[in-house]
């Protein structure tokens, strides 16, 4: 390996540790409450200047780890499983985000709760439609493909279940328990869902 390949390397890791310090910090501590300290300290990369050379600043770090969250959402998502998208698989994948929305102290701190706070709103939307409306948008192309949604303009539904279920999300996030509201937001996204059956 030359000298350049073991720089590259190593950069790589000091990258991916800095990441993986600040969403362990971030979902128990929140964004606020974690200094840049905290997060070269539990990685273990020596000073902040290893931070900075990475990452602007905390927020730019910040997005990074939003994205390994979703990423790692869209990876466990029924949209990415083997088989023809149903209407079925579409419910499966919009409930499995409201039940990681109630569970995960990733998801609801990272991105729930601080993602609009410290992305900003408009960035926060944008990046919530890159990994949610495109997957969302895919599930009901190959819905209606296979006759198991009636026929629907997608564009406008895509967008609408987007907004719903980021909405219920945020509810469920945001409520007194969470397990309680995911319940009843399953219920309610389900009384949507039943309406896109083919009659």
């Amino acid at each position: 390996m030359s000298r350049g390949q073991a720089r590259a390397e190593q950069a790589a890791k000091t990258r991916s540790a800095l990441i993986a310090a600040a969403r362990r910090l971030f979902a128990t501590r929140g964004y606020a409450e974690t200094g840049t300290e905290d997060i070269v300290t539990a990685a273990g990369v020596g000073t902040r200047g290893a931070l900075y050379h990475h990452f602007a600043d905390k927020q730019e770090l910040f997005k990074a780890v939003f994205e390994a969250v979703q990423d790692d959402l869209v990876a466990q998502s029924p949209q990415e499983q083997p088989g023809p998208a149903t209407l079925e698989s579409l419910r499966a994948g919009l409930h499995g985000y409201l039940e990681a929305a109630a569970q995960h102290l990733e998801v609801q701190q990272i991105i729930l709760l601080d993602g609009p706070a410290v992305l900003g709103w408009e960035q926060w939307r944008a990046l919530e439609e890159r990994y949610g409306l495109g997957a969302i948008r895919a599930q009901l192309e190959q819905a209606a493909a296979n006759r198991s949604i009636r026929s629907t303009p997608l564009d406008p539904l895509a967008h609408l279940l987007l907004a719903v279920v980021n909405e219920s999300a945020l509810y469920v996030a945001n409520a007194t328990d969470p397990r309680q509201a995911s319940t009843q937001a399953r219920t309610a996204l389900d009384r949507l869902l039943d309406g896109l059956t083919p009659n």
